[in-house]
């Protein structure tokens, strides 16, 4: 996803309101009762998936490192949309569901510092950064990644790991 159609995404709710239906509808986003167990086990899936990451990425396999990075994320979102009653079989709605949800709007100064722990505007984008490194990782021919980058890669998914299970401590 383009930073333009994030941006879209979130200034307008309407359009997220309007592709969360449409998630609904075709069923890749489910609506059910919250799942502890399902929460807990995105979570270890997340944390099994850095570590796969830094294996991987010692041994010099950035692509998957790369594809580890935004499974690790993708797991933990799972995780933090399961506590909203949301089971998601696709990326997107995934995301729609995260802004909804999780991401700072204009709240009162006392909402703000309930919802410190939530996902901010560069977690959000970072998720969306490490889906499209992902899909050049996954589904090109390219196998050169610069190893800095994997290692920042894989730094922000540790944070955004710890950050989700921030917020769900606090659920």
């Amino acid at each position: 996803m383009k930073e333009y159609n994030l941006q879209k995404l979130i200034n307008n709710p309407v359009i997220v309101e309007a592709r969360i239906n449409e998630f609904i509808e075709d069923k890749s986003l489910l609506k059910q009762e919250v799942d502890k167990e399902e929460i807990n086990g995105h979570i270890q899936k997340a944390e099994n998936n850095l570590r796969f990451v830094a294996t991987i990425a010692e041994k010099k396999f950035f692509d998957w490192a790369i594809t580890g990075c935004y499974y690790t994320c993708y797991h933990a979102a799972l995780a933090l949309i399961q506590t909203k009653g949301y089971t998601s079989k696709n990326h997107l709605a995934t995301l729609c569901v995260l802004i909804k949800e999780f991401y700072k709007k204009e709240l009162t100064k006392e909402d703000i510092e309930i919802l410190s722990k939530f996902l901010d505007y560069e977690d959000v984008l970072f998720y969306v950064e490490t889906k499209n490194k992902r899909e050049d990782a996954t589904y090109s021919t390219k196998t050169k990644f610069d190893e800095k980058e994997v290692e920042r890669l894989r730094i922000q998914a540790a944070m955004f790991v710890n950050k989700i299970k921030e917020i769900l401590k606090e659920n």
